[in-house]
């Protein structure tokens, strides 16, 4: 994988270079153990001087008519289209990747480019009225200037591209972290294709590091005026309190719950194929995975019994084997304590339908009934191929019962009657919900983000200019005012 000795370094004002911190990152292929690459961390020092050398180049890109703007992401479109093969490759070794998952997140990541391309021309300015004779009011959309990424393992290329290329697209520069677990795919690639599509020196800076050695740095430096963050609920609240006392914008697109319904009168067959590919793509490593099934008692046994069969069929392995449905998760430790966490739950008197085995970063997709209330299983966000089926008796109760969490991300409902999903959708506190379909879906034009404990604002299409902008108000007074002294 050429991709990984070439990009295993710091980009920062345009050079690849090595970081200057005591000691490496360790980049491994999940599913094999195999040493792609070792990274030493950038330090406190380097961060300031990728924040440095953004703020340098951005005032000349802010000021850059945004028709040639737009062209580097052209250019960087055809670029992933071209080696859209080594880019999967590279997915599939980092990510532990099926190549479905691979498939989806290079789809993605086109689709973002593409809208990126049209972002660069939607930013409005506005005159609005005044009670003043002889006074314009005029509202600019001017780039925040500076935007900080930190991006997370799971959809590393996709889920910093989404961020990235809208800042820059509206004029700002950026300075990306992207997880240690996925330094190239997460960072090295995404400078990698800027720098070939012709994205000015400075613009886009990648620092691989870990907060054991810059500590909040990154989020404390006085230049990015917005902090970009997709990850853990945890990790969201500790850096939206950290910006908020710095008077620094968040984005917080952070952890789900999600349910997949399942009312008395669905198509079975077709409910439970969307129900598991929302619990088991990528190995459960989504935010938007279905972690609870419910299923209306009428239905609950024949549902259950073509669902344990399904999943049954799902064959676990090598994620360069195309016929692989299930991957490695990123690291043992992951597999470590999803597996206690079944365990602890069994022991509480669950029963498991389907138990997978887990051997190293393998795991076989696990389905649970029976959960008892109050289990801690229920309440929590699992990343990984385990599912808990959770029977209700009509609608009323299965709004309650997928509504007893503290995240809100995304949903589904599945029923033969449309305006009964949606009536059902409405009742969901979520940001995010879809009848007749997966609980896993993005789509560029339209708001990503979750309620409660799932995150803060929205990315995509028009939300970035919320996002990644900042209104200017320039009054013109054309007479002249009158004063009181």
């Amino acid at each position: 994988m050429s991709y990984f000795s070439e990009l295993a370094l710091q980009f920062i004002d345009g050079e690849w270079r090595g970081g200057c911190g005591s000691w490496d990152i360790v980049d491994f292929n999940p599913y094999n153990g195999e040493k792609l690459a070792s990274i030493t961390v950038a330090t406190v020092e380097e961060v300031d001087l990728a924040y440095r050398a953004a703020e340098r180049a951005q005032p000349e890109w802010g000021a850059t008519n945004p028709y040639a703007r737009r062209a580097v992401f052209e250019r960087a479109l055809r670029i992933i289209e071209d080696r859209e093969k080594e880019l999967s490759e590279t997915i599939i070794a980092e990510c532990g990747g099926t190549h479905v998952k691979a498939g989806f997140e290079l789809h993605l990541a086109k689709e973002f480019l593409r809208e990126a391309i049209q972002l660069a021309l939607r930013p409005e300015g506005r005159i609005l009225p005044s009670p003043v004779d002889g006074k314009e009011n005029r509202l600019y959309r001017l780039p925040v200037g500076v935007v900080g990424v930190i991006s997370p393992f799971n959809f590393p290329f996709l889920l910093s591209l989404k961020s990235v290329a809208p800042a820059l697209a509206l004029g700002n520069a950026v300075v990306l972290k992207p997880h240690q677990n996925t330094p190239v795919c997460g960072g090295g690639l995404v400078a990698r294709i800027f720098e070939e599509a012709g994205l000015p020196a400075g613009l886009l800076n990648v620092v691989v590091t870990d907060i054991a050695e810059i500590g909040d740095a990154l989020i404390e430096h006085p230049i990015p005026k917005v902090i970009s963050f997709t990850g853990s609920d945890k990790v969201g609240r500790h850096v939206a309190t950290v910006a908020a006392s710095h008077f620094k914008r968040t984005v917080l697109e952070l952890g789900g719950n999600s349910a997949l319904v399942v009312l008395d009168d669905a198509d079975l067959d077709y409910a439970v194929d969307a129900a598991v590919f929302s619990r088991f793509v990528h190995q459960g490593q989504v935010c938007m995975a279905a972690n609870r099934v419910l299923v209306d008692r009428a239905v609950e046994r024949e549902f259950t019994r073509k669902f344990v069969a399904k999943v049954a069929t799902l064959k676990v392995g090598d994620p360069v084997d195309p016929t692989t449905h299930i991957g490695p998760l990123i690291n043992e430790g992951q597999a470590e304590a999803i597996t206690q966490l079944v365990d602890q739950t069994i022991a509480e008197g669950a029963t498991a339908l389907v138990r997978g085995r887990t051997e190293g970063t393998l795991m076989g997709p696990t389905v649970l009934s029976g959960v008892p209330e109050g289990s801690a299983i229920l309440g929590q966000e699992i990343f990984g191929p385990v599912v808990t089926l959770i029977p209700f008796d009509g609608d009323d109760e299965a709004v309650q019962i997928a509504n007893d969490t503290d995240y809100g991300l995304s949903g589904a409902v599945h029923t033969a009657d449309i305006e009964r999903g949606v009536r059902f959708a409405r009742r969901i506190r979520t940001g995010m919900i879809h009848v007749n379909d997966s609980t896993v879906h993005d789509e560029p034009i339209v708001p990503f983000g979750g309620e409660k404990h799932s995150g803060l604002g929205r990315l995509n299409g028009e939300s970035m200019i919320e996002d990644f902008t900042t209104t200017k108000w320039i009054s013109i007074q054309h007479g002249r005012s009158q004063f009181p002294f």
